[in-house]
C-alpha cells in the first residue's frame, strides 16, 4: 500500500525547512501544522538537538544531502560557518592563514562547488568563484544544507555539490533577543612586538513578530577581532653539492602576525498580508579587514666546511647577506547583498514565486615590502658579509650561531636599503639611477642596486544580479505528484587590477639606518629558527612619509598588466522537474526527474603585456598609456542540457536506498578565463646563462616564459552517479554508506608548449628579444649558469631562444570514484547509563585522477571526521577531530598571481565544554549559556615535504581558545 503518513524525523525536517527557506510553498504549511499535532515534540537542545534536526533534513530530502542546524539564530557552536561545515561527511576544510576558509566537497575545491545563501548564488571577495566561508560569521546563520546530488530546481550547482547557507525566516522562528560575547586567545604569543594574541567577538540578534504574526523582522549584528600568529619556515628549494650533501638554495622564513576585523549586519523583513502571499526582503552587509605584518629573512644560501651525509649535514653559511623583509599587509573587503522574494498561492495547488537579488563585493589586497640589511647591494666586499652555523635534517635547516650579523638587532646599524641586486625590472627608467658613485667592485651604482622595497596591490570588484520566476503545482498525473518549472537569469561581472610599484630610498646610492620614528617598542623574535632577535619597524612608514620614491611597475613588469582583466557572464536557465511517488513491488518509490537548459554568453577584456624596445611594457611612445595593440577582447556563447534523476526506495521503515544520476557543470576559474597574458623574462643571471639548446632548456629551464588565459573556456563537466543506503534507527542515530562516481568529460587542461621567443609561432613569429635588456654583461669573473660556464668580466651573455608558453584549454578528461561511510550513534543504545553520550563519525575514500596524471584541486584520498559528545541537562562536552590526506590547492603567488601548491596531510582536534542554564532553576540565569572552546589543540603544523623527505614549507599557528557567553533575554 502506498505510504501516506510521514514519520517523526521527516515532520521535524519540514519545520526546519520552513524556517530555512524563503521559497517554501505556503500551501504546505497547513498540512505540516496538522500533521505535527500528532507528533511528539522534540525538545532536545545542544549538540544532540542539532544532530536530530540535521538528521531529519537528510532523511526527508529527495537528494543525498548533509546538514547542520542551530536551535536558534546565533547558536551555531563555531566562530564561522566554515568550521561547522568542515566536520560534515564528505567535506574537508582548508586552512588559510590558520583559519578554516575553504571547503572541499567530495574532493572538489570550493571553486568547483556551488554556494548559495537561502537558495541564491553567493559571491565572495576572493580571486575566483569560490566563497571564503570564514567571511560569514556563525552568529548570523541558522544552518546549512549540502547537496551532494542535484535536481533540476537547484540553480546553483557545481561538480562537487552545492552548499546552501541559511539565515532565519522570522515568521517561522521563535521570537528572541540574544547577546553573544566572546574572548579569544591564541595559544602562540606574537613574535612581533606591535601585535598581541587576544581578540574578541560580540553579536546581537533578535527576531520579532508583529500584526498578529503577519510581519516579522530578524536582525543580526556581529563584530569580530581575531588574532593569528604564525611561524613560517620556508626555502627556495634544496640541492645537493658535489659531495651529495643536501642544503637549501635560499631562505624564506618569517614571523607573521595578523588580525581579522569583521563587521556584519544581516536583516530580514517578512510580510504575510494574506494566507496566499508571502514577501521576504533580506540584506547582508559585511566589512572585512585582515591586516598584519610578515617579517623575516629572504636570501640566497651558500655553504662551506660541510660535514655529514645527505640531509644530515652541518656546516657554515658563507657570504651571508640577508634581506630583512618587513612586509606590512592590509586586505580590506566589503560585500553587500540585497534580495526580494515574493511567493503567491494562486489556488490550493499552484504557486508562483518571483525572486530577484543583487550582490556586490570589492577587495584591495595590499602588501608592502620594505628591505633592510647590512648595506646597499654592491657596497660591501666579500669579506664584509656575515656567516651562520647550521644543522640540516629532514625538518629543514636550523641555525645554531652567527657572526657579523649583529646589525639586525641594532636599529642604529641596520640599514634601510636593498642588500640584494633585485632592481633589474627598472631597466626602462635606468637614467633615474645613473650616478658616479662606485660600488666596492669599482663599477658605478645602477638601477640594479636601486630596489629598496616594493608595493603590491590587487583590486577586485564583482557584481552578480539574478532574477527568477518559478511555478510550482501539486498535481495528480498518475505517478507524478508535483510539477516545477521556471526561468532564471544571471549576470556576473568580475574585474581584477594588478598593480605594483618599485620603491627606492631617498639615500640612494648610499644607505641610512632605520629612522627612530619608524621603530616599534621591542624586537621581533626569530630565535625559533636560530636567527635571533631582529629590528621591528613600521614597513608602511617609508611609503607614507615619502622616504621611498615609487615607480609604477605596471609599465615595467609585463605580468602586472597581463594579470589585469574583466570577465562578464550572462546566463539564462530554463528548468522543469516532476516529482513522483508510487509503489513498485511493494516498496514505496519516490523522487524526481527533470532537466535544465543553460544558455551562456561569456567574454573577457584585458591586455597582453610585452616589453618593447624602450624597455617599457605596452608603452611604445612613453606617454604612460597602454598601447592599443596590447588590448585584447574575446569570448564565446554556448548551451548545455543538464538532466537529473533522483530515486528513493523505502526498503523498510526508515531504511532507504537512494539512487541519483545527473550531468553537472562548474564554470572555469575566473583567472583562467581572462583575456590577458604576458611575456616574462627572469633577470637571474643563472638562468640567462643557460646554454642555447633545446636539451639545456628542457633540463634546466629558461628565463623566458609566456602565459595567457582563455576567454572561450567551457565549463568543467561531469556525469554523476550515486547510490546511498541509509538506516535511521533512532531520532538521533543512523548509519549510511554511499558510493559515488563522477565521469569528468571536460576539465581545463594546463597547456605547456616549448616555443622560440625570437620567432613565436603562436604570435605571427614575434621576436621578443631586446638587446641591452634581455642580455647581461658580466661584471665579475666566475662560473655562471646551470653548467657553471666560465665567463670573464665584460663578456656578453645572451639567453637561450627557447622557453615555455603556458595556457589553458578544454578537453582534459578523468574520473573520480568514492566511498562515504557515516554513523551517528547515541550510546544509550548500548546502555541506559550512557544516556547523553554519542559519537558522530565519517570516513571518505576517493580515487581520482585526470588523464594527464594531475590531481584535482581539493581532492584528498582519505578524509576522516569523528565527534564524541555528551549532552544532558544543559551540560555539554564534545571533542571533534578531522583528518585529511595530502591534497593539491592553489594560493596567491608572486606578483599577485595564482600558483599551485601541495598541502601535506593535516589533523585538527577541537573541543568544547558548555553549560546552558535554562533548566538550572535560577530565573535570571535561564537565558545564559557559557562555553569554552579550543581549536587546533594538538598544535598541528602545515608542512610541505619534497621528494627527498625534507620540509620545504612549514606553518605553525598554535591552538586557539574562546570563552563564549550567550544570553537570550527571551
Amino acid at each position: 500500500m502506498k505510504r501516506n503518513q510521514l514519520f517523526k524525523p521527516a515532520l521535524l525536517s519540514l519545520a526546519v525547512s520552513t524556517a530555512m527557506y524563503s521559497g517554501q510553498a505556503l500551501s504546505q504549511q497547513n498540512d505540516t501544522d496538522e500533521a505535527q499535532q500528532d507528533v511528539e515534540v522534540i525538545a532536545v537542545k545542544g549538540i544532540r538537538g542539532s544532530l536530530i534536526r540535521a538528521q531529519a533534513v537528510k532523511m526527508d530530502n529527495s537528494s543525498i544531502v548533509e546538514a547542520i542546524s542551530a536551535e536558534d539564530i546565533g547558536k551555531l557552536p563555531d566562530s564561522s560557518i566554515a568550521e561547522s561545515l568542515a566536520r560534515l561527511p564528505g567535506l574537508a576544510g582548508e586552512r588559510v592563514g590558520g583559519r578554516t576558509s575553504g571547503i572541499s566537497v567530495r574532493g572538489f575545491k570550493e571553486d568547483f562547488t556551488g554556494t548559495s545563501l537561502n537558495g541564491r548564488e553567493l559571491i565572495g571577495i576572493g580571486d575566483n568563484r569560490g566563497v571564503e566561508y570564514d567571511l560569514y560569521p556563525a552568529e548570523i546563520m541558522t544552518g546549512a544544507t549540502i547537496y551532494k546530488t542535484t535536481d533540476a530546481t537547484l540553480l546553483v550547482q557545481g561538480i562537487g555539490g552545492t552548499v546552501d547557507l541559511q539565515t532565519v525566516r522570522p515568521l517561522a522562528a521563535q521570537e528572541t533577543l540574544t547577546f553573544t560575547g566572546v574572548y579569544e586567545k591564541s595559544g602562540n604569543d606574537s613574535d612581533n612586538p606591535e601585535f598581541d594574541n587576544t581578540g574578541k567577538r560580540f553579536a546581537l540578534s533578535f527576531v520579532e513578530k508583529f500584526a498578529d504574526d503577519t510581519v516579522g523582522i530578524a536582525v543580526a549584528l556581529a563584530t569580530t577581532e581575531s588574532p593569528r600568529n604564525e611561524r613560517k619556515y620556508g626555502v627556495w628549494g634544496y640541492a645537493a653539492n658535489d659531495d651529495g650533501q643536501i642544503m637549501p638554495t635560499g631562505l624564506d622564513t618569517q614571523a607573521i602576525s595578523r588580525v581579522l576585523d569583521r563587521d556584519t549586519i544581516s536583516g530580514i523583513f517578512q510580510w504575510r498580508p494574506t494566507d496566499n502571499l508571502d514577501i521576504v526582503v533580506d540584506v547582508l552587509d559585511i566589512d572585512y579587514s585582515d591586516s598584519g605584518v610578515i617579517r623575516g629573512f629572504i636570501e640566497p644560501f651558500a655553504a662551506e666546511n660541510v660535514t655529514g651525509t645527505g640531509i644530515n649535514a652541518s656546516g657554515t653559511q658563507v657570504n651571508a647577506n640577508p634581506v630583512l623583509r618587513t612586509d606590512p599587509a592590509q586586505r580590506d573587503g566589503e560585500l553587500q547583498t540585497f534580495g526580494l522574494n515574493v511567493t503567491y498561492n494562486v489556488n490550493d495547488n499552484w504557486t508562483v514565486e518571483v525572486d530577484v537579488a543583487d550582490s556586490e563585493s570589492s577587495k584591495r589586497d595590499l602588501r608592502g615590502e620594505s628591505y633592510a640589511g647590512l648595506a646597499r647591494s654592491g657596497a660591501l666586499s666579500a669579506g664584509e658579509f656575515g656567516s651562520r652555523q647550521f644543522q640540516m635534517s629532514s625538518d629543514g635547516i636550523f641555525f645554531t650561531g652567527s657572526s657579523g650579523l649583529g646589525a639586525f638587532a641594532d636599529p642604529n646599524l641596520l640599514q634601510l636599503t636593498g642588500p640584494q641586486v633585485w632592481g633589474g625590472g627598472m631597466a626602462n627608467i635606468a637614467d633615474q639611477f645613473t650616478t658616479n658613485v662606485l660600488q666596492a667592485n669599482g663599477d658605478p651604482y645602477s638601477y640594479f642596486n636601486a630596489q629598496d622595497g616594493f608595493l603590491n596591490y590587487a583590486d577586485f570588484d564583482e557584481e552578480l544580479t539574478t532574477a527568477r520566476v518559478e511555478v510550482v503545482g501539486f498535481v495528480d498525473w498518475n505517478v507524478f505528484t508535483k510539477f516545477t518549472a521556471g526561468v532564471n537569469y544571471s549576470d556576473r561581472y568580475k574585474a581584477k587590477e594588478n598593480k605594483g610599484f618599485f620603491a627606492t630610498a631617498s639615500s640612494y646610492p648610499y644607505s641610512e639606518s632605520i629612522p627612530t620614528e619608524y621603530l616599534y617598542n621591542g624586537l621581533a623574535d626569530l630565535t625559533w629558527a636560530g636567527m635571533g632577535m631582529v629590528v621591528a619597524y613600521d614597513g608602511f612608514a617609508p611609503y607614507r612619509d615619502g622616504e621611498y620614491t615609487l615607480n609604477d611597475a605596471g609599465l615595467l613588469e609585463p605580468d602586472r598588466l597581463g594579470d589585469t582583466f574583466t570577465v562578464d557572464e550572462e546566463i539564462i536557465t530554463l528548468y522543469a522537474m516532476l516529482d513522483f511517488d508510487t509503489e513498485v513491488g511493494g516498496f514505496n518509490v519516490s523522487g524526481n526527474v527533470g532537466a535544465q537548459y543553460v544558455q551562456t554568453d561569456q567574454s573577457s577584456s584585458g591586455y597582453i603585456g610585452v616589453v618593447g624596445d624602450n624597455f617599457a611594457v605596452c608603452d611604445a611612445d612613453g606617454n604612460g598609456v597602454v598601447d592599443a595593440d596590447c588590448i585584447i577582447e574575446d569570448g564565446d556563447d554556448y548551451s548545455h542540457f543538464l538532466p537529473s534523476l533522483n530515486v528513493n526506495v523505502e526498503l523498510a521503515e526508515n531504511r532507504y536506498l537512494r539512487f541519483a544520476a545527473s550531468k553537472t557543470i562548474s564554470r572555469a576559474r575566473i583567472d583562467q578565463m581572462k583575456a590577458s597574458g604576458f611575456v616574462k623574462f627572469d633577470q637571474n643571471i643563472e638562468l640567462i646563462a643557460t646554454p642555447n639548446s633545446q636539451a639545456a632548456v628542457e633540463e634546466y629551464g629558461s628565463p623566458w616564459s609566456k602565459n595567457t588565459g582563455n576567454p572561450t573556456l567551457r565549463p568543467l563537466e561531469a556525469n554523476n552517479f550515486d547510490i546511498s543506503f541509509e538506516n535511521y534507527f533512532d531520532d538521533e542515530g543512523y548509519v549510511s554508506a554511499a558510493v559515488f562516481y563522477k565521469d569528468l568529460v571536460n576539465w581545463t587542461r594546463d597547456g605547456n608548449q616549448l616555443i622560440d621567443f625570437t620567432n613565436d609561432p603562436t604570435n605571427d613569429g614575434a621576436n621578443y628579444f631586446i638587446p641591452g635588456f634581455h642580455d647581461r654583461i658580466i661584471d665579475v669573473d666566475g662560473n655562471y649558469g646551470p653548467e657553471d660556464t666560465p665567463y670573464q668580466a665584460g663578456d656578453l651573455v645572451t639567453p637561450p631562444d627557447l622557453g615555455y608558453y603556458s595556457f589553458f584549454e578544454d578537453g582534459l578528461k578523468g574520473e573520480l570514484k568514492g566511498l562515504e561511510l557515516t554513523a551517528n550513534l547515541p550510546l544509550s543504545m548500548v546502555s541506559d547509563m550512557l544516556e547523553g553520550f554519542g559519537i558522530a563519525a565519517s570516513a571518505t575514500f576517493i580515487d581520482a585522477e585526470l588523464d594527464d596524471g594531475t590531481a584535482i584541486p581539493g581532492q584528498s584520498d582519505e578524509v576522516y571526521s569523528v565527534t564524541a559528545y555528551y549532552e544532558m541537562s544543559g551540560f555539554e562536552f564534545r571533542v571533534a577531530a578531522t583528518d585529511r590526506s595530502e591534497y593539491l590547492t592553489y594560493q596567491r603567488g608572486g606578483s599577485n598571481k595564482i600558483e599551485a601548491a601541495t598541502r601535506d596531510a593535516v589533523t585538527q582536534v577541537d573541543a568544547q565544554i558548555s553549560y546552558d542554564f535554562e533548566d538550572s532553576g535560577i530565573e535570571y540565569l535561564e537565558g545564559l549559556r557559557i562555553s569554552l572552546q579550543g581549536t587546533n589543540l594538538t598544535d598541528e603544523k602545515e608542512e610541505t615535504i619534497d621528494g627527498n623527505g625534507i620540509v620545504t614549507l612549514r606553518r605553525e599557528f598554535g591552538p586557539s581558545y574562546m570563552l563564549n557567553l550567550n544570553y537570550s533575554f527571551y
